[in-house]
C-alpha cells in the first residue's frame, strides 16, 4: 500500500515546535556526564537541539543521506555567471558517476546520495539513481517576470515534502541539502533580500568569480527582480514563485518534511540557506529542525544564517554547493549525539565528581 500524498498544508499541520522538555533534559544530563560542564563546547549546544529534535536526552542517528537537487535558471542569459548552462546537466551526470566532491564525501562518510532533476533545462538519460521530477525546463528570467507559476512553486515543495517522507521511512535520521543549478546564486540573493529585508548589495556575491564591475551588474538584476516582481515577504510560496528556482523549491520542501517528521535538517551553503527560507517562511517552526554545516564564501549567506538564527558548525572557506560542507558536518552532529547518548554519568563510571571550588573547570586545572 504506497502512502498519501502529503500536501504542503497537511505538513505544516503535523509540524510541532522541538521538545522544550527533551532539551532541559539533555542539559540535565550532560551536568552528570564524565568531563567537566561545557568541555565539549558546541557539541553540547548540537546535542540539546538533537534531543529537541528527536524529544529524547539520549538522541539516536542512523541513517544518513544528502539531497542534491539540480535546475537551470532563466536570469543566466542576463549574464550573472561565467559559466555556460549546460554545466548544469553535465554536473548531474558527474554525480551520477560518482565523481562529484559531494559524490566522493558521501562513499567516504557512508551518506546515502539522492540526485533530483527539479528542473534541469536538457534532457537527461534515465538513471536508476537519479528522481525525474522535471517541474520546468529552467526558470523565467526573474528580472523580467515571475520564475515559475504558482502552481509550479506549490508542486516544487510538495514533491520534496513526499521525498523526506520517503527518505525518513527507509530509515534515514539525517538529512543534508545540496544543490546544483549554473545561476543560483542570483535567485538565492533575491530570496535573501525578499525575505531578510536586506538590500541586495548586502545579500549579492561573486557566486563563479564575477569581477567588481560584473558584481555591480549582478546586484541590480537582483534589484531588478524585486522591483519587478515584487514577492510577499510572509509568503513562502510567493517569494518561491516569483524570484526562486526549481531546486531550492524541492529543498525547502525537504526541510518541511524532514521536520514533519522529527528528523534534522543539515543546511549546506548560500543555496540552501535560501531553501531554509522559504521553508520558515511557509512554517516558522521549521527553524528547530535545522543545523547550520558552515558559513559559506558567498556575501548573502552571513545574512541568511543570522535571519534563520543560526549559528554554524565551521567556517572553512568553502562555497562549492552540491551539499559538501553538510555532508562534512554529518560526523560532527553524530559524535555530538553519541556523546551525549553513550557517555556515562560520574555515578555509573565511579568516578569522582567536582567537588564546589576545587577540581576541574571547563577542562583546565585550577
Amino acid at each position: 500500500m504506497t502512502n498519501p500524498y502529503i500536501t504542503i498544508s497537511r505538513a505544516i499541520e503535523r509540524i510541532r515546535p522541538a521538545s522544550a522538555d527533551a532539551m532541559r533534559r539533555a542539559d540535565a544530563r550532560q551536568l552528570n556526564l564524565t568531563k567537566p560542564p561545557g568541555s565539549l563546547g558546541r557539541l553540547e549546544d548540537v546535542s540539546a537541539r538533537l534531543a529537541g529534535i528527536f524529544g529524547s536526552e539520549r538522541p539516536q542517528i542512523d541513517g544518513k543521506a544528502v539531497v542534491v537537487a539540480a535546475a537551470d535558471h532563466g536570469v543566466v542569459a542576463r549574464g550573472v555567471t561565467g559559466y555556460p548552462q549546460e554545466v548544469t546537466a553535465q554536473m548531474v551526470m558527474n554525480f551520477l558517476g560518482g565523481g562529484a566532491a559531494v559524490s566522493v564525501m558521501c562513499k567516504r562518510l557512508g551518506v546515502r546520495q539522492i540526485i533530483v532533476d527539479a528542473g534541469v533545462a536538457s534532457d537527461l538519460p534515465t538513471h536508476s539513481e537519479l528522481r525525474s521530477y522535471k517541474i520546468g525546463r529552467g526558470t523565467g528570467d526573474i528580472s523580467s517576470g515571475p520564475a515559475m507559476s504558482p502552481s509550479q512553486a506549490r508542486q516544487c515543495i510538495e514533491r520534496g515534502i513526499n521525498l523526506a517522507a520517503e527518505v525518513v521511512g527507509s530509515g534515514v535520521d539525517l538529512i543534508a541539502i545540496g544543490d546544483m543549478g549554473i545561476g543560483n546564486t542570483t535567485p538565492s540573493s533575491a530570496i535573501t533580500s525578499a525575505i531578510s529585508g536586506r538590500s541586495p548589495d548586502q545579500t549579492t556575491g561573486e557566486g563563479t568569480g564575477r569581477t567588481p564591475e560584473e558584481l555591480r551588474h549582478k546586484v541590480q538584476v537582483v534589484q531588478q527582480a524585486l522591483d519587478v516582481n515584487r514577492p510577499d515577504p510572509d509568503d513562502g510560496l510567493d517569494v518561491l514563485a516569483k524570484v526562486g528556482g526549481f531546486e531550492i523549491g524541492v529543498l525547502a520542501g525537504v526541510v518541511l518534511g524532514t521536520t514533519m517528521l522529527r528528523r534534522t535538517v543539515v543546511l549546506d551553503g548560500f543555496i540552501s540557506g535560501a531553501a531554509g527560507l522559504i521553508a520558515v517562511a511557509l512554517c516558522p517552526i521549521a527553524r528547530d529542525y535545522m543545523i547550520a554545516s558552515h558559513v559559506s564564501a558567498e556575501r548573502g549567506h552571513r545574512a541568511a544564517l543570522a535571519f534563520l538564527e543560526l549559528d554554524p558548525l565551521f567556517d572553512l572557506g568553502m562555497r562549492l554547493g552540491e551539499g559538501t560542507g553538510a555532508v562534512l558536518a554529518m560526523p560532527i552532529i553524530e559524535a555530538a549525539a553519541a556523546c551525549l547518548s553513550e557517555m556515562v554519568t560520574f555515578s555509573e563510571a565511579g568516578v569522582s565528581d567536582r567537588e564546589d571550588d576545587t577540581g576541574y573547570d571547563g577542562g583546565e586545572r585550577r
